[in-house]
């Protein structure tokens, strides 16, 4: 979704709760300091333009013409009140009541390490985070005889155990790895429950 899709759907406030399903972890990062980076360009083009306009319209054309035909003036307007929204939109990412960030990773350790890198940069951006998804559990069987499930159960135990000391004051959820995809309304709404409910696994 690009940035103009997130201020037209923000600014709307058509819907009760909106989603944004965010890239890996640093196309995410460069999404959340645009905001604030096309701010503090918009506010320094208003300031600069305050400060030469007469000048810029002694070279422009009459009425104070751009080359492409727009007035001066105008533009400057628009982009103030596009920076206006973009600030908007800043002071709703940091409205803890309004936005929450909601980390999703796998127990091993380079998703930790990502993960850790999220929630530290979250935190300098003044955007709230308290839950976080673990992805694709595996939880064998007791008496189970493959031996690589074990073998991952026991790495995955032990990215599981620095999680919850990481993180034991957030919400960590723990989801099952699944046999098929997650298509359709009946399994999105069975994999959704998992979200709030905690997963029990099969005779444990």
């Amino acid at each position: 979704m690009s940035f103009a899709e997130v201020i037209k759907q923000v600014k709307s406030l058509s819907y009760e709760v909106i989603v944004f399903d965010t890239a890996p972890t640093g196309h995410t990062l460069r999404f959340l300091q645009f905001p604030t980076v096309l701010e503090k360009a918009l506010a320094k083009v208003t300031q600069l333009s305050t400060q030469f306009g007469p000048l810029l319209n002694g070279f422009l054309g009459p009425g104070g013409q751009l080359p492409n035909g727009q007035n001066l003036q105008d533009t400057i307007a628009k982009l103030e009140t596009l920076r206006e929204t973009i600030k908007d939109v800043n002071g709703q990412f940091k409205d803890v009541n309004l936005t929450t960030f909601v980390c999703v990773c796998i127990a091993e350790f380079l998703s930790l390490y990502e993960t850790e890198r999220m929630v530290q940069e979250l935190g300098n951006y003044g955007i709230d985070t308290h839950c976080i998804v673990v992805n694709q559990l595996l939880f064998p069987r007791p008496g189970s005889d493959c031996v690589q499930c074990n073998a991952r159960r026991k790495m995955q135990a032990k990215y599981l155990e620095q999680i919850e000391e990481l993180y034991e004051d957030f919400n960590v959820v723990k989801m099952p790895l699944l046999v098929e995809e997650v298509r359709g309304k009946e399994k999105l709404e069975k994999f959704s429950e998992m979200l709030v409910k905690p997963f029990v696994p099969p005779d444990v």
